[in-house]
C-alpha cells in the first residue's frame, strides 16, 4: 500500500546512507530502514544511494541504484542529478559526519544544494561542542531540511540550544529494533556452546571508547560470586582501526583479561554478524552491558537492539542510555566504575526474579521501537514535508512582462574608489574576495549603455572603472591582470585568457559608445597599445570577446588595422572548430557547453557584418538557433544552460545552476541577429531570455530586485541563490539596456515597413 495523506501520496523516496554489505552501524541502520519500508509499504519505490568508502569493494544488492564514492565531490553532484530525474518525491538522508567526504563531511551539501524535493535528515550524531567545520555542515543541513529526526530528546535540546534549530523542524523517533518474540536465553545458548554459562554480552565494532576495559576489570568480582559467568565481546574490530594498527587493541584486551585471571571468562568473537545471527546472540545473553565512555553519545543501535529483544541492561549513563533506560527499564552506573558494574551484574545474576522483571520491562519498552512503528512515524514526517512544500503555479501574464529601466544603484553599492567588488553576501559587498577586471570591464561598458544618467555620475564611475582597467595592464607580460585583493595588491601577474579578451571587448565598446571624447580617446589608445595580445589567445571564448571588441573598434575607427587582423583570423578558426565538432544532433563550436555560450554566435554575427561576409552571418544564425533551442524549456520559457552542464561531452544541457550571465549573452546575440536580418523573431527570443530575470523561469521566481537594480546570483534546484554579486547585477543592467535598445530598433524597422507599405 502507498502511504497517503488524502491528495498527496508518498510513492517514491530516495534514501542515502551506508548500506550492507558495508560493515558498520549506519549500514545496518539504513538497510533495516529500507527493509522495514518495503515490508510496511510494499507499493512504495525506495531508491537506495549508498555511501561508498571503497569503490568497487562491495557487492551491493539490487536495492542500491547508485553508489557515491565518499571523497569524489563530482559524484555527489551526479547523484543529485540522478535523484532529480528519478521522480523521487522525498529524500531521506542518514547523516553521520564520518561517512561523507570533504571537511567535516561537507561534500554532502553539494548534493543537497542540487535537489529540489523535500529533505528529511536523520542525525546519528548531534555534537554539543562542534568544530567550526562541523557546525557549518550541520547548520547547512538544518537550512535545507524540511524535517530533522533525532533518536533522543537530548538531541532535540542540543539542536535548539547550540544550533538555534526551529523546534517545529525536529522530530524524535527512536532507533528501530527487530520485532522478535520474547525468549528465554537458555533456548539459544546451545547454538553457541554456552550451556550452563551466565552470559554478559557487549556488541559492536571494537574500538577504544567502548569501555570494554571497564567490564573486564569488573569480571574478577563477578566470577568470584558467579563462577559460570562469561563476558562475550561480539564484533569485528573497526575497519579504520585495523587499517591503522591491525588487531593491537583486541590483543591488549585479551592480555588484560589474562592478567586479571579471568581469561577463561572473557570471550572475543571477531566477526561482523548478520542481522538474524545478531538477534540470536542477543537472545542468548542474560545481561547486556554498554560501558561506553562518551557521555554525549546520543544514539546506540546496539543498546536499542538489546532493549528490543528484552535484555536486562547495565550501562553507563550516556545520553541515549539515560533516556531509553529511564523509569526502571535498565540499570545505570558511573563511567569507568568496574566495582559498580560488578555489583549490579552480581545482583541481577543472583536474583532470577529481578532479572526476569527487568527483562520484561525492557521488552515492553522495545515494543514501542519495532521497525514497523518507526517507519510509520518517519513516513508521517515525510508526508508532512511533502504536504507543506510550496506548490508553484503557472506564472500569470508571462507574455506581458515589462522591461525594467536601467538602475545603477546596486552597481554603486558594489563599487568603491578602486572599482567594483566581485562578490556579496546577500546584498552586502564581501570585501574578502576583492576585485576582478572581468567585472570592472563590464561595468565600464555599462556606463556607456545607460541612457538617462547624470553626466557627473557617469563621468565618476567611468573614470574609476577605466582606471582599474588601466592599472591592470602588466607591460612586462603584455597581459592584463585579473584578480586584485581588497588592499589593491594583485593576486597574479597575468590574468586568464577570457579576462584579457573581455577587457579588449570593453575597450572597443568604450571607444565607440562613450559619451565623452576623453573616454573614447583613452579607450582607443589603450586598445591600440594592448590589442595585439588577442592574436595569441587560444580560448574560443576569449577569441570571441576579442572579436566583439574589434567589431566595435571598427565602428569607432573604420579601417583600424589591428581590429581587422583580429576579425580576419578568428572567424575562420571558429568555422573550423564548428566543422570538427559537428554531429547530426550537435551544431556547436565545441564538443561541450560552457558559460557565456551565446557570445560565440554573437561574435560570428558581428564579425560577419563588419567584414560583409555572408558565411559568417549564416554560421552565427545557425549556431544561435541551435543554442537557443537548447535554452528553451518544454514549457516554452528560457532555461539557462546550468553550470553543471559545463564540460559534458556531446550532452544535453542540465538545468541548474542557472546564472544571469547566460540570459544577458543570449539577449546580446539575439540583438546581433536582429541587426543582421531585421527578423522580429530575434526580438521575441531576446525578450524570452529577458523575462527569465523577471520570474518566467523554471522556478517562477524573479531574480531582479526592482527596487534597487539588484539581481540574485542564480537559480538553484532549491530556489534562489540570494547573493548579489557584481556579475549578476551587471548582467541584469546590461540586459535591460540591450532589450530596450533592441525594442527601439524593432520599432524603427516596423515603422519603416509601414511607411514603405
Amino acid at each position: 500500500m502507498k502511504q497517503s495523506t488524502g491528495a498527496l501520496d508518498v510513492g517514491h523516496i530516495a534514501l542515502i546512507g551506508n548500506f550492507l554489505p558495508r560493515k558498520c552501524g549506519i549500514a545496518t541502520f539504513t538497510t533495516d530502514t529500507y527493509t522495514a519500508l518495503r515490508a510496511r509499504f510494499p507499493d512504495m519505490q525506495v531508491d537506495v544511494y549508498a555511501m561508498d568508502d571503497h569503490p568497487g569493494r562491495y557487492d551491493y544488492p539490487e536495492a542500491v541504484v547508485g553508489a557515491i564514492p565518499q571523497h569524489d565531490r563530482d559524484s555527489y553532484v551526479a547523484i543529485a542529478r540522478t535523484i532529480e530525474n528519478s521522480g523521487a518525491q522525498v529524500l531521506w538522508l542518514q547523516h553521520e559526519y564520518g561517512i561523507f567526504g570533504g571537511e567535516a563531511g561537507g561534500h554532502i551539501l553539494a548534493l543537497l544544494d542540487r535537489v529540489s524535493i523535500p529533505l528529511i535528515v536523520t542525525l546519528h550524531t548531534v555534537l554539543e561542542k562542534p568544530s567550526a567545520a562541523e557546525r557549518t555542515v550541520l547548520e547547512g543541513l538544518l537550512r535545507r531540511a524540511a524535517k530533522v529526526i533525532v533518536m533522543a530528546e537530548r538531541g532535540r535540546e542540543i539542536l535548539e540550544r547550540v544550533y538555534g534549530a526551529n523546534p517545529k523542524q525536529i522530530a524524535t523517533i527512536p532507533h528501530g529494533v527487530p520485532d522478535r518474540p520474547f525468549a528465554e536465553p537458555d533456548a539459544f545458548k546451545t547454538r553457541f556452546g554456552w550451556e550452563g554459562r551466565r552470559v554478559i554480552l557487549t556488541f559492536g565494532l571494537l574500538a577504544p571508547g567502548k569501555g570494554i576495559e571497564t567490564i573486564i576489570e569488573a569480571m574478577p568480582a563477578v566470577v568470584e560470586r558467579n563462577p559460570e559467568a562469561m563476558y562475550v565481546v561480539l564484533g569485528a574490530t573497526h575497519p579504520n582501526l585495523v587499517a591503522h594498527e591491525g588487531e593491537k587493541y583486541r590483543d591488549s584486551l585479551k592480555a588484560r583479561a589474562e592478567r586479571l585471571g579471568v581469561g577463561a571468562n572473557v570471550a572475543f568473537i571477531d566477526a561482523f554478524v548478520d542481522h538474524d545471527d545478531l538477534i540470536d546472540y542477543l537472545q542468548a545473553a542474560d545481561i547486556y552491558a554498554t560501558p561506553y565512555l562518551n557521555p554525549a553519545q546520543i544514539t546506540s543501535g546496539t543498546l536499542s537492539y538489546a532493549v528490543g529483544v528484552g535484555k536486562a541492561v547495565v550501562s553507563t549513563p550516556y545520553v541515549h542510555a539515560t533516556e531509553i533506560l529511564a523509569d526502571g527499564h535498565g540499570v545505570l552506573v558511573d563511567f569507568r566504575d568496574p566495582a559498580a558494574f560488578a555489583r549490579e551484574i552480581n545482583d541481577l545474576l543472583g536474583s532470577s526474579r529481578n532479572l526476569a522483571r527487568l527483562s520484561a520491562r525492557a521488552y515492553a519498552r522495545g515494543r514501542t521501537m519495532i521497525w514497523p512503528r518507526v517507519v510509520e512515524k518517519a513516513m508521517d514526517e515525510l508526508m508532512a514535508s511533502l504536504a507543506t512544500r510550496t506548490q508553484r503555479l503557472p506564472h500569470p501574464g508571462k507574455a506581458d512582462k515589462q522591461v525594467l529601466p536601467p538602475d545603477i544603484a546596486a552597481v554603486e553599492r558594489m563599487s568603491d574608489a578602486t572599482g567594483m567588488l566581485q562578490h556579496s553576501i546577500f546584498s552586502v559587498p564581501d570585501r574578502r574576495h576583492g576585485y576582478c577586471i572581468d567585472d570592472n570591464a563590464r561595468a565600464l561598458m555599462l556606463m556607456s549603455m545607460v541612457e538617462d544618467l547624470e553626466p557627473s555620475v557617469r563621468d565618476k564611475w567611468m573614470t574609476i572603472y577605466a582606471s582599474f582597467v588601466q592599472y591592470a595592464w602588466n607591460p612586462d607580460a603584455r597581459r592584463f591582470r585579473n584578480f586584485m585583493n581588497f588592499d589593491r595588491t594583485w593576486c597574479e601577474e597575468v590574468g586568464s585568457e577570457d579576462s584579457n579578451g573581455r577587457t579588449l571587448w570593453a575597450l572597443g565598446v568604450t571607444a565607440r559608445d562613450a559619451r565623452e571624447p576623453k573616454h573614447r580617446d583613452w579607450a582607443k589608445a589603450i586598445f591600440d597599445n594592448t590589442a595585439s595580445l588577442a592574436l595569441e589567445l587560444g580560448s574560443p571564448r576569449a577569441q570571441g570577446f576579442a572579436m566583439l571588441g574589434a567589431a566595435a573598434m571598427l565602428e569607432a575607427s573604420p579601417g583600424h588595422e589591428m581590429a581587422l587582423q583580429i576579425l580576419r583570423r578568428f572567424p575562420d578558426e571558429h568555422l573550423a572548430l564548428l566543422d570538427a565538432a559537428r554531429r547530426p544532433e550537435w551544431g556547436w563550436f565545441e564538443i561541450v557547453l560552457a558559460y557565456d555560450n551565446a557570445r560565440l554566435p554573437e561574435a560570428m554575427l558581428r564579425a560577419g557584418m563588419a567584414l560583409n561576409r555572408a558565411d559568417l552571418i549564416a554560421c552565427g544564425l545557425d549556431t544561435l538557433d541551435w543554442i537557443v533551442a537548447r535554452q528553451t524549456a518544454p514549457e516554452g520559457h528560457f532555461r539557462a544552460v546550468g553550470s553543471e552542464s559545463f564540460g559534458r561531452v556531446y550532452a544535453d544541457p542540465l538545468p541548474f545552476d542557472q546564472q544571469p550571465l547566460e540570459a544577458q549573452a543570449t539577449i546580446d546575440a539575439c540583438a546581433a541577429a536582429f541587426d543582421a536580418t531585421g527578423d522580429a523573431r530575434w526580438y521575441e527570443e531576446a525578450k524570452r531570455a529577458y523575462d527569465w530575470y523577471l520570474g518566467v523561469n523554471d522556478l517562477d521566481l524573479p531574480l531582479a530586485t526592482q527596487r534597487d537594480g539588484g539581481c540574485f546570483d542564480g537559480l538553484m534546484p532549491t530556489g534562489l541563490n540570494r547573493n548579489q554579486g557584481a556579475e549578476s547585477i551587471l548582467a541584469l543592467q546590461m540586459a535591460s539596456c540591450a532589450i530596450s535598445g533592441l525594442s527601439k530598433r524593432l520599432g524603427k524597422v516596423a515603422g519603416t515597413a509601414r511607411v514603405s507599405a
